[in-house]
């Protein structure tokens, strides 16, 4: 959520930027109605003790010169400002978690260049990258030549599973190892740390990361425990310093999360979303970074390239686009996506679908982790937190089915991925 000083301090800027998301202003009057509220009655609270060790000190003087009757009397006062302290500190709660709540509900001040647009149709492309092949041949989706090179089995899955879970077999799941493999050897050359992740973690942890009331139709939660399944390694991660004050040489921290992730993914049907494309459960190697205020969007502009590098190595076609006001979450001030070309999709009439976002988030879940920095001169700020996508396994796996297929029915290994693959270089039929 965002600072509420900075919400007091700069309403406008908070109520433009809204304004531009589409959102009621309604919002932020209300967060800084009941924050004046909690302001007040904490300001009682605090009288109310100081006039508890008034009374306190008239107790003792009371007692000093034995004037019982006066310490009787000034002990019932006490107990009654003890009950009037105890009533107002659960109203000062009370507003603190509804100021907290409605301030939830406030979307991150947007960068100047977000576009505007009502939903993902008015997402703007930025540029294309890589020569998208022309088939001489009737060409295969991923489903299909997932089946006949025998690397999937949907029907098992589904049977044991439910729908959208799968088994990779044979070279699908080297591809997935591979895959991982690869964009962690790119990122630790770049100075990225190496994290793997819990699977779950607890209500307080995980609402730094994400807004609960957004995430609840894609997050699991466990049975009659504080513990949810994390969507993506970003969760555990951004609550890796969690009520924690760094120092200014500390960072940037710069994190390369590998982690299993488990998404509900509800609503999406059709074939295109079929297959190994749109599941409940995959694999992924996340970039996280800690860093300055000042330096966010410069970090933003590598994690974005890293992503994109990963993408060009590989050989797969991709478009960038920048993703509009009415499709950006609350929690980010800017967001890059990649959409990797994938010709089965569409009708096999070809298709660029999402299979990574670069968000800055500055000090919206720093705000709710309570994760800051001091400063050399000892002043102390929120961090700015930023998190993307380097390479999931499932999606680039369709993509490489899809764009490496031969007229033959085989499919070839990208050359990036074949040091990873035993050497290689073609996936055949089996006999």
């Amino acid at each position: 959520m965002l600072d509420i000083t900075f919400v007091r301090e700069h309403s406008d800027i908070v109520r433009a930027s809204e304004k531009r998301r589409g959102h009621d202003l309604k919002i932020v009057d209300d967060a800084l109605k009941t924050d004046e509220q909690w302001r007040k009655a904490l300001k009682e609270v605090e009288t109310l003790k100081h006039k508890r060790n008034v009374v306190s000190e008239e107790i003792n003087k009371a007692k000093k010169e034995k004037n019982n009757p006066l310490a009787e009397k000034k002990i019932k006062e006490m107990r009654s400002v003890a009950d009037e302290i105890k009533t107002q500190e659960d109203l000062v709660n009370a507003l603190l978690l509804k100021r907290n709540e409605t301030l939830k509900r406030v979307g991150n001040v947007l960068h100047p260049s977000v576009p505007a647009g009502k939903d993902d149709s008015e997402n703007k492309e930025l540029k294309k990258v890589g020569k998208v092949t022309k088939f001489n041949f009737s060409i295969k989706d991923h489903i299909e030549l997932g089946l006949s090179l025998d690397l999937l089995d949907l029907d098992t899955a589904a049977k044991n599973s439910g729908a959208r879970f799968y088994y990779l077999k044979n070279e699908a799941v080297l591809l997935s190892q591979a895959l991982q493999r690869f964009a962690i050897d790119r990122l630790l050359k770049k100075g990225y740390a190496l994290i793997q992740t819990p699977y779950m973690i607890n209500r307080a942890a995980l609402e730094g990361g994400v807004n609960l009331s957004e995430f609840e139709q894609t997050i699991y939660k466990i049975e009659n425990e504080d513990l949810y399944l994390i969507a993506t390694s970003e969760h555990p991660l951004v609550a890796l310093k969690k009520d924690q004050t760094l120092d200014e040489k500390e960072l940037p921290l710069k994190i390369c999360g590998v982690s299993a992730c488990f998404r509900k993914e509800l609503g999406a049907h059709g074939r295109d979303d079929k297959g190994i494309f749109r599941v409940h459960q995959f694999n992924k190697v996340e970039q996280i970074v800690y860093c300055k205020p000042e330096d966010s969007y410069t970090f933003f502009e590598e994690m974005q390239r890293n992503a994109e590098e990963l993408f060009q190595e590989l050989e797969i076609p991709f478009r960038v686009v920048q993703i509009c006001t009415g499709d950006l979450g609350n929690k980010q001030a800017l967001q890059y996506d990649i959409e990797a070309w994938m010709p089965g999709q569409n009708d096999k009439k070809g298709n660029y679908r999402e299979v990574t976002s670069c968000s800055n988030c500055t000090n919206y879940q720093s705000v709710t982790l309570n994760t800051k920095v001091v400063r050399k001169d000892g002043t102390k700020e929120y961090v700015h937190i930023l998190n993307n996508t380097a390479l999931t396994d499932t999606r680039p796996i369709v993509a490489i089915l899809e764009n490496f297929q031969t007229k033959n029915g085989t499919v070839l290994i990208p050359k990036a991925l074949q040091p990873y693959m035993n050497g290689m270089k073609e996936i055949k039929k089996k006999r």
